[in-house]
């Protein structure tokens, strides 16, 4: 049987990029083919010419980068199996991982990024999808349209060793310190899934990670817990406007991908299953409903999308603070259209502890913030502030203030709830 949009689009890039893979990696499952996958084939096969030219930065910047510790002579999860002889028993049946097409690294990640000024990029839709991150003033967007191509980068910002994933099947974007117990890690794709979810492998000893939870779930490093870095999904709009200055996440040059076309075309459906999902997904709500999951403190919700949406500030208590959830219109869903930048406006979020000064503040979103053109969106009841969605105030008694960002994913239901199966609903029916 023909292969279906998404394992289409995987097994493409796998064409492109497995240069080196070994002859005994699992082909891709045969599945029922979609309406859409000759549309994924184009997309997937399009010239690649255009968009590098393009994509060749102005000025090029360089940011010193931390590199990875050496490998080790381990047994290898990632090549002998989650099960090998010497490794520790896995955390998760390893009949559950599952191969998602491409080989090793077939989807490759990138690990020398180079990047260019915000506030000079002009090959970014006004409403595209950038993935965020801020440590120490440093800013930094990662666009989806070259997220979805190549799932990590491997990074350092301000000083510090980062890795930033992008799961396109479970709608995810998470980023890691990647230093744990005195070693560096780069990680790369293996080419597998768990629960429709990216499974990443670390060079130095090749177990396996899911990226849903930082976790290893087998190999050497089995148990070993990433410390999670909050990020947030929302419109380059947004992030150039909150950060001119910023560093925007440069398209490889020479690397044959199609940047700016979506391989998962159709794929963000509500009424939509998802793709290689072996489990059964809670029925509390559609398996592809957008939820807002907020994790912290070892507790999770998960938000409703459409509930935050017509709200437009939900708070909520988790892990014994209360955490505050904005959204924004003006973000578009990078796989529902053919184009990453054409996709339904969906909105951008960003989710905080309301506490400043120990108080604890009450948020609205204004009336009048219809788009993710509108800087200071929001506004707090105790001093009258206005807010970003990003969490910086910009006017009022609070100007230059940072609300204190918590962990959250725009994903899925299913996969949210996969992972945390007792997860609380917000906002749902």
């Amino acid at each position: 049987m023909a292969v279906p949009m998404l394992l289409f689009g995987g097994l493409a890039i796998g064409l492109l990029g497995c240069a080196g893979s070994s002859d005994d990696e699992a082909s891709a499952p045969e599945a029922t083919a979609t309406a859409t996958t000759e549309a994924a084939s184009a997309a997937t096969t399009a010239p690649a010419s255009t968009t590098e030219a393009m994509a060749a930065p102005l000025v090029p910047l360089e940011v010193a980068q931390i590199p990875g510790d050496p490998k080790d002579f381990s047994v290898s999860a990632l090549r002998q199996g989650a099960d090998a002889p010497l490794l520790p028993d896995p955390l998760i049946d390893p009949a559950e991982i599952i191969s998602g097409g491409p080989p090793p690294d077939g989807i490759p990640p990138i690990d020398s990024p180079d990047f260019e000024r915000a506030s000079e990029v002009g090959w970014l839709e006004p409403q595209e999808a950038v993935v965020t991150i801020n440590l120490g003033g440093d800013a930094r967007a990662y666009p989806t349209q070259v997220m979805i191509w190549h799932e990590i980068v491997n990074d350092t910002v301000n000083g510090e060793a980062v890795t930033v994933t992008y799961c396109p099947l479970c709608n995810s974007a998470i980023g890691y310190y990647r230093q744990l117990d005195g070693r560096t890690f780069t990680f790369g794709t293996s080419g597998r899934l768990y629960n429709s979810s990216l499974v990443m492998y670390d060079r130095q000893t090749e177990s396996l990670w899911t990226h849903f939870t930082g976790q290893a779930v087998a190999g050497e490093l089995t148990g070993a817990q990433l410390e999670l870095i909050p990020v947030a999904t929302v419109s380059f709009e947004t992030f150039v406007a909150e950060h001119p200055d910023g560093l925007v996440l440069s398209r490889p040059v020479g690397s044959g991908r199609s940047y700016g076309s979506n391989p998962y075309a159709g794929y963000d459906d509500p009424d939509g299953s998802p793709i290689l999902f072996l489990g059964t997904p809670d029925p509390r709500l559609g398996a592809q409903t957008r939820v807002v999951a907020i994790r912290h403190g070892g507790e999770g919700v998960a938000v409703v999308l459409d509930a935050l949406a017509a709200e437009g500030v939900i708070a909520t208590e988790v892990g014994g603070v209360t955490a505050v959830a904005f959204h924004l219109p003006g973000t578009a869903t990078p796989i529902q259209d053919s184009q990453v930048a054409f996709g339904r406006d969906v909105g951008g979020t960003g989710v905080f502890n309301a506490t400043v000064d120990g108080q604890v503040l009450t948020f609205s979103r204004k009336a009048d913030a219809a788009s993710s053109a509108g800087i200071g969106a929001f506004t707090d009841d105790q001093t009258g502030s206005t807010w970003t969605v990003l969490g910086r105030a910009v006017d009022g008694p609070l100007a230059g203030t940072l609300l204190e960002p918590i962990e959250h994913l725009d994903t899925f239901w299913f996969a949210a709830s996969a992972f945390d199966p007792d997860i609380e609903i917000i906002g749902g029916p």
